[in-house]
């Protein structure tokens, strides 16, 4: 299966809850995983991280899977073709 580069958006409401469980995820597919930002938002109560990833289909699919079924964790992706 061929690599597709892409971006993921992800907002996380209540991260103390969360970051645990979520920094697993992201250092269980640190392999396709090429570049993170985290920006806390404190005025809105949230952080937005964004990924730049590298991996199949199935791989970034695993990843933006988990993430979202985390409560109060939304994820979006973008992907080249």
């Amino acid at each position: 299966m061929e690599n597709r580069i892409g971006v993921i958006g992800i907002v996380v409401e209540h991260r103390e809850e969360v970051a645990a469980k979520l920094n697993d995820i992201l250092s269980r597919h640190a392999d396709i995983i090429v570049g993170r930002m985290g920006i806390p938002y404190k005025e809105r109560g949230l952080s937005v991280i964004s990924l730049i990833v590298d991996g199949t289909t199935d791989e970034i699919g695993s990843l933006t899977g988990q993430l979202g079924a985390l409560p109060g964790v939304n994820v979006k992706s973008a992907l080249t073709k």
